[in-house]
Parts: C-alpha cells; structure tokens; sequence
C-alpha cells in the first residue's frame, strides 16, 4: 500500500471563504488570487471552488494559460504585470489585464502592436516600497498610458503594508487618494487582511478587493485574530497515520540530537510525515498537532520522513490508538476537529501561507466536495 501520508483540498471551505469575502466587501468585486499554485494548492484543483469570483488574479503567464484551459472566460489580471515585452503578445492573445508599476512596462506597452487596446492596473508605491509610481510620479505615469492607443482603460490601485497590523492603512489610503484625486478608472487596494479589517469603509473597499490568504482558510492577522474569529474554513489538510507506539520510561529520549527527553513514562507515536513532504522542520515540542481528532503535541524534532507526538490525551480522552490512528497535522480531522494552519506556522517561526506554499511533490492531494 503506498505511505498514508495525504493532503486533501476542502472546495466546499473555498466556497465557504469566498463567500466570507463577499460579506465583508459586499458591492466590491473579488479577484480570487491563485499565484503560487493557489498558495499550493493547486489551480486546477481550486478551480470549482473559486469559480464564483470575478476574476482571477496572479503572477505568471503559465498560470494564466492554465485558468483560460479551464474554461474561465472572465478577467485575469497580473499582479506584478509583464516581465519583458514579447509577454504583451500573450496578454493580447488570452485577453489578459495586467499591473504597470515602471516607466519600462509603459515603453513596452507603447511599442506593442495589438488590435486590442490592453486593459491595465496602474500600480501605486503608497507605502510598501516594493513596486509602484511614488505618488509624485503616479499621475505623469497615468497620463502617458492614457495617451497610448495601445491602452484602453486604466484602473488604479496599491498595496498595504501594514493592513494586518496596529499601524494600519490611513497613511497610504491619504497618499492613494491624493495622488488619484480626479482620475477615472476602477481602484482596488484591499488585501485579505484590509478586506476583514477595514473593507466596511466603501472607499477602502473600492471596486475591487484581492484576496488571497483568507480564501484558504487562514486569519492574515494571526494571532490578534483567528480563522475562527473570522468564520474562515481550512481549505487543506495535511493528515497522515501512526506507524508505530513507543513507551518510554524517564530519561529516555527521543529523536536526533536527543531533544526531548521523558520526565516519567510516556507512550508516544510515530507518524509519518517529516520535512521532506513540507511540515516545517523548525516544529519543535511542543507544536500543535491532533490523534484522532483530539489535540496533542510533537516531541522531539522533526526528521525528514517521521514526527513523534505525545499520546498522552489520547488515554486521558478514553481513546484507543495504535498503529493506523488518525494523525492530522493541520487542517480539519476526520470527527470534525480542526487545527488552524496558523498555529502550526507559529510554533515553526513562520506564516500558514509558507507552509501551504512548501508541501512537497511526493505527498499524494485529493479533492474534496464535502
């Protein structure tokens, strides 16, 4: 029998998320991004589930070939735009709307020969110096596009820092409307986090919001707030089986390196997964994790193929466990039991989005309806 380890793709939760999205920015549009393989997801795989959005957002022209042979026949949009110009062939050939952030991407546009005036993102760096105009330059940038032929209409838009965070939006929102003061064209600003935590303000919420991270079930200002606090489901889960018991008497150990040593008897169990399917190395005791459905803890660091977890609530729980019980490492349990992502990132020093990203190629995924 192949190795139990499994993630499984929860599309009723991406259903249930990006309708969470829509009550949140409720005359918004929603552009469901899917870059980085749907946050690992897969694109294919979220597809059904997402297929209620207005239009999908992400980063490569691959990935953007991959939701038209879908059948998607809506809006795609390239959040960091094009990477040289031969890309505006395709833009104009799958219909593509993309971000223009440099004086370069308007050279290009401006060369392009197309039929098809291109619809394009003008992006703003209110902030978050990454990409963008400064606000200084953002109009002069907004009045050479709008002269192109090349360019039919222009939509304004930026990114926050800070969304997630005690610091907040207002000083890039003034800088926003500042320098847009008078444009036309749609806008979009919100990120997942601003979407939860600031989209009831009309103008923050604008005509489109980006979500990303609350779409698969994670809080994007854990830990001030939970998935649960946001009614966010977990849209993958990564479970697996224990393949062996061990009972251990005081001052044996466990694991390479010796890290984790028994202060009295204790049974744990070893389950397989480890770093080489995406589970983060950095867990340590202590990290979260559930056996049939009830919540215990790693022991001992994490190897490449195996974790070890402490059995203990189980027996506390009543509950039988052996070799085949039930090892959820993030996401939903088969007794309904969940274990946010979040808390799993946390332990290892990191964010659920990272761990989504990072599950590794040999780990069989299947898709759920239910």
């Amino acid at each position: 029998m192949p190795r139990p380890i499994q993630a499984t793709i929860h599309t009723a939760a991406l259903q249930h998320n990006l309708a969470r999205v829509r009550r949140a920015a409720p005359d918004a549009r929603v552009w469901a991004v899917v870059k980085a393989n749907a946050y690992g997801h897969g694109i294919e795989r979220v597809f059904e589930g997402l297929r209620g959005a207005d239009g999908f957002a992400l980063l490569d022209l691959q990935e953007a070939e991959r939701v038209r042979q879908l059948g998607w026949r809506g809006p795609i949009l390239l959040l960091e735009g094009v990477f040289e110009p031969r890309d505006l062939e395709l833009c104009s050939r799958l219909g593509l709307w993309h971000a223009v952030h440099c004086d370069e991407q308007i050279d290009w546009l401006a060369a392009h020969k197309t039929q098809v005036p291109h619809r394009v993102f003008l992006k703003m760096n209110s902030g978050m110096n990454r990409l963008g105009f400064a606000p200084l330059r953002y109009r002069s940038a907004w009045a050479r596009l709008s002269a192109l032929p090349q360019v039919d209409e222009i939509s304004l838009m930026t990114h926050f820092s800070d969304a997630d965070g005690p610091r907040g939006i207002a000083h890039q929102m003034a800088a926003f409307a500042t320098a847009t003061q008078d444009l036309p064209g749609e806008r979009s600003v919100c990120n997942s986090a601003a979407t939860l935590r600031h989209a009831q303000d009309a103008g923050v919420r604008a005509d489109w919001v980006r979500a990303g991270i609350v779409l698969y079930g994670s809080a994007p200002d854990f830990p001030e707030h939970s998935s649960a606090h946001w009614d966010v489901q977990p849209t993958m889960t990564l479970s697996t089986r224990l393949l062996a018991v061990q009972e251990l008497q005081a001052g044996d150990t466990v694991g390479y390196g010796s890290h984790f040593t028994a202060e009295g008897p204790l049974t744990i169990g070893v389950a397989a997964c480890g770093y080489a399917d995406g589970y983060p190395r950095h867990c340590d005791t202590g990290t979260p994790v559930l056996v049939n459905g009830v919540r215990t803890r790693l022991v001992g660091r994490v190897s490449m193929d195996m974790v070890t977890v402490d059995l203990t609530p189980l027996r506390h729980a009543g509950l039988d466990m052996g070799f085949g019980s039930e090892v959820t490492l993030w996401g939903r349990a088969s007794n309904g039991a969940v274990l946010p992502i979040d808390e799993v990132a946390q332990a290892a020093g990191t964010v659920g989005y990272e761990l989504m990203c990072a599950l590794a190629p040999r780990v069989p995924v299947v898709v759920m309806a239910d």
